[in-house]
């Protein structure tokens, strides 16, 4: 799988998890030079709080694209370690 964005592959993996549709990269499949600190956070019932991080690539940001789980519940272990893309990242 690759998450592709602004024509750039920003992540590329074989390992991918998929929970609820989105495809989660493992942390080291990304490529850190384009991701942004965001303090953007968010709650969800059954993984518990994400945090995100925005896109810069090519002089142009993608705020809170990207989302992880630094602390998922039990129930979402599996996403330990693991980033996934929205906001129109293409992954493929």
């Amino acid at each position: 799988m690759k998450a592709i964005w602004n024509g750039v592959v920003v992540a590329e993996s074989d390992d991918t998890v998929v929970v609820e549709g989105n495809h989660y990269f493992p942390e080291a499949s990304v490529k850190p030079e384009y991701l942004v600190f965001s303090n953007h956070r968010t709650s969800c019932i059954w993984k518990g709080q994400a945090r995100y991080h925005s896109l810069l690539v090519k002089g142009e940001l993608n705020p809170d694209a990207v989302w992880y789980y630094p602390e998922p519940s039990e129930a979402a272990a599996e996403i330990k370690g693991r980033l996934a893309f929205w906001k129109g990242v293409q992954v493929v």
